[in-house]
C-alpha cells in the first residue's frame, strides 16, 4: 500500500459510521518518539517495541504468560532501540501497543494484521470483531504510527537532510522445534545498499553467525514499513533482527547497542564518501 492509498483509507475510516473509539483516558498514545530533532542521518522504527493492550480489549482472553511471549511483542528490541538512538542522537519512531492489538508491520487487511492465531496460541478476543473494531484498531493504533513515520521523512526531505531508514526487530532462538542459529540479521528486499554494508560490518566481528535475509526476508506480501516507507519514498534503508535470548537482559541490550552504534558510526562514513548521504 502507497501513501496516497493509506490517506485514501484513513479518510473513509475516519467518515466510518461503524468506526467506534478504542483508546479511553486511561490508554497511553500509541507512538513512542526518542531525539525528534537529533541530527544522525539515521532514522530507527520499532514496529513491535510494545505490548501494550488498551483497556477496552481487557487481556484479549490470554494469560499474562502469553501476553509476554514474541507473540505479542518483539522481546528486548525496545531496550536495544532506545540506546542505540542515544548513542548516535538518532530520531526513534517506536509503535507502543502490542501487535496481537494490531500488526504495524502488516497491511491492514491481511489475515496477519489482526491475528485470531499467533504461532498456534488463538487469541480468544480478535475472534469475529466487527468492521468498526477493525477500523478503530487502525485509525487509532496503526494509523498514527505510520502518520508520525512519514512526517518525519517529509520533514527530512524539506530540509534536504539525508533519511537512512532502519526498521528493528528481534526473533526467537527457537522455531517451530528448530533452533536458529544466526546472532543478528539484515533484511531487505529491493534495496541492497544498506543491508550489504551492514552485513560486511557483522561479518568482519569475527564471533557472530549473520543472517542475510535468514530467519525472514522483507517483502511487500509480509512487511509493510520497509516497502511502503523506505523503498515506495527512495530511501536508503534496511531491517535488522536480533535474536531474543541475547537482548533479553539489561546488559545483552546495552552490548548490543553499543555494537551497533559502532558499526552504524562507520556505515555513516561510508555512505557519506559514496555520496549517497549527503
Amino acid at each position: 500500500m502507497m501513501d496516497s492509498e493509506l490517506a485514501s483509507e484513513t479518510s473513509l475510516l475516519q467518515a466510518s459510521p461503524l468506526a467506534s473509539p478504542l483508546l479511553g483516558v486511561n490508554d497511553v498514545d500509541p507512538v513512542f518518539e526518542q531525539n525528534a530533532g537529533g541530527r544522525s542521518p539515521f532514522l530507527f522504527t520499532s514496529d513491535h517495541y510494545g505490548r501494550l493492550l488498551p483497556e477496552k480489549l481487557g487481556d484479549l482472553g490470554l494469560p499474562e504468560s502469553e501476553l509476554v511471549r514474541h507473540i505479542a511483542w518483539d522481546i528486548g528490541i525496545a531496550g536495544v532501540a532506545e540506546r542505540l538512538a542515544d548513542m548516535l542522537g538518532a530520531h526513534l519512531i517506536a509503535q507502543r501497543y502490542s501487535r496481537l492489538v494490531i500488526d504495524c508491520n502488516r497491511s491492514p487487511g491481511v489475515a496477519s494484521s489482526i491475528p485470531v492465531i499467533s504461532e498456534a496460541t488463538a487469541i480468544p478476543r480478535n475472534e469475529g470483531i466487527s468492521e468498526g473494531e477493525r477500523a478503530a484498531r487502525r485509525r487509532e493504533i496503526f494509523e498514527p504510527y505510520h502518520r508520525r513515520i512519514d512526517a518525519a521523512i517529509d520533514r527530512r526531505l524539506h530540509d534536504t537532510r539525508p533519511a537512512v531508514l532502519v526498521s528493528l526487530h528481534s526473533f526467537t532462538p527457537v522455531y517451530a522445534g528448530v533452533a536458529r542459529p544466526w546472532h543478528i540479521a539484515a533484511l531487505y528486499n529491493r534495496d541492497t545498499v544498506l543491508p550489504q554494508l551492514l552485513l560486511k560490518h557483522l561479518r568482519a566481528e569475527g564471533d557472530l553467525v549473520v543472517g542475510d535475509n535468514e530467519p525472514y526476508a522483507v517483502s511487500d506480501l509480509s512487511d509493510y514499513t520497509i516497502p511502503v516507507h523506505g523503498e515506495a519514498r527512495g530511501l536508503v534503508n534496511t531491517g535488522i533482527e536480533i535474536r531474543q535470548d541475547l537482548i533479553a537482559d539489561r546488559s545483552g541490550q546495552q552490548q548490543w547497542a553499543e555494537r551497533l552504534a559502532r558499526i552504524f558510526a562507520e556505515i555513516e562514513l561510508e555512505l557519506r564518501r559514496e555520496r549517497l548521504v549527503d
